[in-house]
């Protein structure tokens, strides 16, 4: 898909499970197929004709012998067993020939009397076959390749969304501009609601981001960077990233991911994203966020070089932010202000990405690892703002803070908040307390579709 969400990253599986039950519906054209092959090789056959084959002879001289197929010997002579000495008789009597007035005479044996008497056999298809197998071939690898063709184009999946995007791959839009790009909900992906994570949904729109790049052919030997990012030592880091979710997907749902770029101040890039339900079209998440380019070795942040902004520039899109900007303040939280602090929280090795620090999309996790679990059970995210101070590597520990507040705070809550829901402050930091992230998330009652209504999942027992 794009950017925008497409079938992951649907799905080559689903296809060839559909076109398996859709074999039975074949049957009638490969007959008539089958039929046309026989026809055209008949047909190939009185064209090219060919001399009889020599075996067939052999064997009508052995029926005029009067002996079976199994006491032939080399061109038709009957064999029979001897002994040596009668081995030795018959090589003596081939070495001397009869001579009549001097001359020498040679006897023809019954085979090649009956092998020169016999007319030439007819020459029909069958004892053609074996001289011209390789014309059948050929004409039967054509018929199966043009019946291959007709029935893929003809065949329609019983799920219209069953072929969306099925390897994955994404597309950019007729604009030019907007990348698509369309992921089916693994069953891995799912939690103890039956719903999608929020990692899940974030690292979709990672993904199309990249694929976004790589699209357009822009992407270089960074994660996400262009050829001439890559040539100084540049690559993106997000700043701040604003989500606002509608609906959580279910397993097996298709989601269609739009994302496009647009600039954000003079040294900097907006990204946005809009998912989608594939199939009823029915917004699923809207985001938004802002990267920054660093220097991968100084670990510094960086100017938009003119080379790259020529690179990216015309790929910009001129459109406000798909959500309205949340200004609020993040406060500072600490241990005298928050409610709940989990620590020792360290990356693993595959919580890095390729540019060595860990991807953010697991600060994520870590944050809600400190909300309360009477939240986790009864409310959803709904909305969250996340601010980026600074990276942390493979060997940091981290600690997480969490501030539960009721409500909607001071009522200056944006536009989709839910109201009168949950607000909770975070703040992701080292054990030396520098900030790594601050956090605001918003949370809503569950809907009717979670554990509360259909209870665990129950698994079959053999």
């Amino acid at each position: 898909m794009d950017p925008e969400y497409g079938p992951s990253r649907s799905d080559f599986a689903a296809a060839a499970w559909g076109r398996f039950c859709e074999a039975t519906a074949w049957r009638e054209r490969e007959n008539l197929s089958l039929f046309i092959m026989v026809a055209s090789m008949a047909a190939a056959s009185a064209f090219f004709p060919v001399p009889s084959s020599s075996s067939v002879v052999s064997a009508k001289a052995s029926k005029a012998i009067g002996e079976g197929p199994e006491s032939l010997g080399v061109r038709g002579i009957v064999a029979k067993p001897m002994s040596v000495s009668g081995a030795m008789e018959v090589k003596a009597q081939a070495q001397a020939l009869p001579k009549v007035n001097s001359t020498k005479v040679g006897l023809k044996t019954e085979a090649q009397k009956v092998e020169e008497d016999s007319p030439s056999a007819p020459r029909t298809f069958y004892n053609q076959l074996p001289d011209w197998s390789f014309l059948f071939a050929a004409i039967t690898t054509i018929f199966l390749a043009a019946e291959k063709q007709f029935t893929l184009i003809d065949w329609k999946p019983r799920r219209p969304d069953m072929l969306a995007d099925a390897f994955g791959l994404g597309k950019i839009m007729p604009d030019g501009l907007v990348f698509r790009q369309n992921f089916s909900i693994r069953s891995y992906e799912i939690g103890a609601d039956r719903t999608a994570s929020i990692e899940t949904l974030m690292n979709h729109l990672q993904e199309t981001a990249l694929n976004h790049v790589r699209s357009v052919g822009l992407l270089g030997d960074g994660f996400g960077s262009t050829p001439e990012m890559s040539k100084r030592n540049l690559i993106w880091v997000v700043t701040k990233m604003q989500v606002l979710v509608e609906k959580y997907p279910s397993w097996e749902d298709v989601v269609e991911v739009d994302s496009w770029v647009a600039p954000s101040g003079k040294n900097g890039m907006r990204r946005d994203w809009h998912v989608r339900d594939y199939r009823t079209g029915k917004t699923v998440l809207r985001a938004t966020s802002i990267w920054v380019m660093m220097n991968k070795q100084t670990r510094k942040l960086s100017k938009i070089p003119e080379e790259v902004r020529a690179e990216i520039g015309s790929y910009f899109v001129d459109r406000d932010p798909i959500i309205e900007d949340d200004s609020r303040k993040l406060a500072k939280l600490d241990d005298s202000t928050a409610d709940y602090v989990r620590k020792g929280l360290t990356p693993r090795w595959g919580d890095l990405d390729i540019n060595q620090h860990v991807n953010n999309v697991k600060y994520i996790g870590w944050i809600i690892e400190s909300a309360p679990i009477s939240i986790l059970e009864s409310h959803e995210l709904a909305r969250m703002t996340l601010e980026y101070r600074r990276e942390c590597g493979k060997d940091s520990v981290l600690q997480s803070l969490t501030a539960v507040d009721d409500g909607d705070g001071d009522g200056s809550a944006p536009e989709g908040s839910p109201g009168a829901g949950i607000q909770c402050r975070h703040l992701l930091r080292l054990e030396c307390g520098a900030e790594i992230v601050r956090g605001r998330t918003e949370w809503r009652p569950k809907r009717a579709q979670g554990l509360q209504t259909k209870g665990p999942l129950q698994v079959a027992t053999a």
